[in-house]
């Protein structure tokens, strides 16, 4: 079975859903490591690209997943997986109540979940080389940064290992192309002393001129019906639904033993 979906950029193409042989991909621990899994399942079930978007296709017509935005690419993973599997998602998490704390157990529909396109300025200037300029509200400072492709999901994971303690300025330094003034080795400290107000505006900035899907969703607690935000969670039950909901299962059913 195939669908045709159009992505948040207006790449378009036809997918289908996972088989049984993607399942490999997902148990490869060399490609979870190397963030490879994504770009593999992608590549197995994008079937035919319709509409290349914003992107060049080289003269073999396949796409390349690495220049990709990471908007385009979760998006088609939401399609690929409710193709599979149909478009409801079930998943369970904790009462943040500390008087409650019961399990919540909630369902979405992947289809549902709000969408941002990429405006036609943020498209011009994506095939222009993936430049957008902003001036930060306290420093006065003006700087280019570029939106996060396929590849760099990839580097993504490294880096947060590597500067644990220092995340959002090592982040904030990997999409800053360069800043009015500040010389090139001099960037990274200037991004840890920006203001929180700056570094918040900034990032804003970022969601402001990119594409992708909102998995921020509300959810109520049937025992207490006190309500939370929760990121919509994704681990190996997302794309293999079966082996989690026998754990969830499992899990309920010890709760009950003496």
């Amino acid at each position: 079975m195939a669908d045709v979906i159009t992505c948040p950029s207006g790449l378009s193409g036809r997918i289908r859903g996972m088989k049984v042989r993607e399942e490999r991909v997902l148990a490869d621990r060399k490609l979870a490591k190397s963030g490879g899994q994504v770009d593999e399942l992608l590549n197995a079930c994008w079937e035919e690209t319709l509409d290349a978007g914003p992107y060049a296709l080289p003269e073999s017509g396949k796409l390349d997943w690495g220049k990709v935005l990471q908007g385009d690419r979760f998006f088609a993973l939401l399609m690929v997986r409710a193709l599979t599997y149909g478009p409801e998602y079930a998943f369970g998490v904790g009462c943040r109540n500390d008087a409650c704390r019961a399990r919540i157990e909630w369902e979405v529909d992947l289809t549902k979940l709000p969408v941002r396109l990429l405006s036609d300025e943020s498209r011009a200037a994506f095939v222009a080389g993936n430049r957008f300029e902003t001036t930060l509200p306290d420093s006065g400072k003006r700087l280019r940064f570029r939106l996060l492709t396929g590849d760099d999901e990839r580097k993504l994971p490294a880096l947060q290992r590597s500067a644990p303690d220092k995340l959002l300025s090592a982040v904030l330094a990997y999409r800053v192309l360069d800043i009015d003034g500040v010389e090139p080795k001099a960037k990274r400290q200037f991004l840890e002393d920006l203001s929180m107000r700056d570094a918040d505006f900034l990032v804003d900035e970022f969601d402001r001129v990119d594409c992708g899907v909102d998995t921020t969703i509300e959810i109520e607690c049937p025992e207490c019906f006190a309500t939370q935000e929760v990121d919509l969670p994704f681990d190996k039950g997302f794309f293999l639904p079966g082996r989690d909901r026998t754990a969830r299962r499992k899990a309920r059913s010890s709760s009950f033993l003496p």
